[in-house]
């Protein structure tokens, strides 16, 4: 976009600006921000109406317009920076409407929006590339793999950056069916155990002389999930990224509780239940003094116990333990910790990366007391994996004796 020259008329001026304000409204459509068609429109006038003397101007005119909610705050901001901070079109802009524009500022820290917003402003690029004309190959794919099913089965560890960002969204993607469970508590239903309350009730307001039955049943709801997600430095690289899966079951289910634990416990449930993944991540990592340090399993689950487990540990939930299980300080208080941990809730799923090793056994001492104290145990160091796993949390999953503890405890 070339500077306006002194020869340029008034309204080749207006379509420059115009233009560049239509090319950022499309940025924010392909970031997740609604800027429709009518938004644009009111974004011109308001710009024309306005004016722009400097760039808190501009931003706060766009900022009222394409913002409508909290989450949107951090894609704009990122967007803003990059397109018009970057590219210097802020000054294009302020040279067509003035003589003298004003001097850049300092460069502004990278945000939480930064990748998506970039991932945006390179969508219309790739586009003109795929489209473009390439030579044919006749390729014979008979005794091939695809791509996506090389993906599912590799480990989060042995992943590049583009396959780390593609199984991230995959993650975020994975939804878990309705697995209701009946509870003790029993609702009004139009058929079931007749309620004799409501049937009096309502016989009295007839005089009597009818007598409506009613009924009730039990109630169906989802059970709750807690996940426990250990942060030492032998599991960050798989925490980060199965924080995506959780923040994504987040999004869908109301009952999701988070804690990650290091030498401490820490409780994010509320970072993850912001819209934003980026932004719930950063919150995440910013809240967490202990990430890739050391763990201490048996500290942590009697913190969860002790403080936690009567707040989140009712209607039957079911417990997510994501750890390798390497515990230093391993005596009888893990035992015991992980037995009462057990007791409270309805279903216990031992989530470990090491399963992914062929010849694991579990000899290491802090394995062999946690095994007894669940009901399943599972691999989790890959998309396959947590496949699986959603599988097994909707009730069609794998149950036979790989997942069972006692075949571990018994020698495989």
């Amino acid at each position: 976009m070339v500077t306006a020259g002194p020869a340029t008329t008034d309204a080749e001026r207006r379509g420059r600006m115009v233009e560049n304000i239509v090319h950022f409204a499309r940025t924010l459509r392909r970031a997740g921000l609604p800027a429709g068609p009518a938004t644009v429109v009111d974004a011109v006038r308001a710009v024309e109406v306005n004016g722009i003397e400097s760039r808190d101007d501009l931003y706060w005119t766009l900022h009222a317009l394409f913002v409508q909610k909290r989450e949107h705050r951090v894609l704009f901001d990122e967007a803003f920076r990059i397109y018009w901070q970057s590219r210097g079109l802020i000054e294009k802009m302020l040279a067509i409407l003035s003589p003298v524009a004003p001097p850049r500022g300092a460069p502004e820290k990278a945000k939480a929006g930064q990748t998506r917003v970039s991932q945006a402003f390179q969508a219309a690029r790739e586009r003109r590339e795929t489209l473009a004309e390439q030579p044919e190959v006749e390729v014979d794919a008979r005794f091939t793999v695809s791509g996506r099913e090389l993906l599912q089965a590799k480990d989060f560890a042995q992943m590049t950056a583009a396959e780390i960002a593609e199984a991230k969204a995959s993650l975020r993607a994975m939804r878990i069916p309705k697995d209701l469970i009946l509870h003790r508590r029993r609702v009004a239903a139009p058929r079931g155990q007749i309620d004799p309350r409501r049937t009096l009730r309502a016989s009295l307001r007839a005089g009597g002389a009818i007598i409506d039955l009613k009924h009730r049943a039990r109630q169906e709801k989802l059970p709750p999930i807690v996940a426990l997600c250990d942060i030492s430095g032998s599991m960050s690289q798989y925490s980060r990224i199965l924080l995506h899966f959780l923040h994504g079951m987040t999004e869908t289910r109301r009952d999701v509780h988070t804690f990650l634990f290091g030498t401490r416990l820490t409780n994010v449930t509320r970072a993850l239940r912001m819209k934003d993944p980026d932004e719930a991540l950063e919150a995440c990592s910013a809240g967490v003094a202990d990430w890739s340090g050391g763990t201490r399993i048996a500290t942590a689950l009697h913190l969860f116990n002790r403080h936690w487990s009567r707040r989140v540990l009712s209607g039957g939930p079911t417990v997510l333990l994501i750890t390798d299980g390497l515990e230093r300080e391993t005596d009888e208080d893990l035992a015991r910790e992980m037995d009462r941990l057990h007791r409270s809730c309805r279903r216990l799923i031992w989530l470990n990366p090491l399963l992914r090793f062929d010849g694991f056994e579990p000899k290491a001492r802090g394995i062999r007391a946690m095994l007894p104290h669940v009901d399943e145990f599972r691999a989790v160091h890959s998309l396959e994996a947590v496949t699986d796993l959603v599988k097994a949390l909707s009730g069609t999953g794998n149950t036979d004796a790989k997942v069972a503890p006692r075949a571990w405890l018994g020698g495989r």
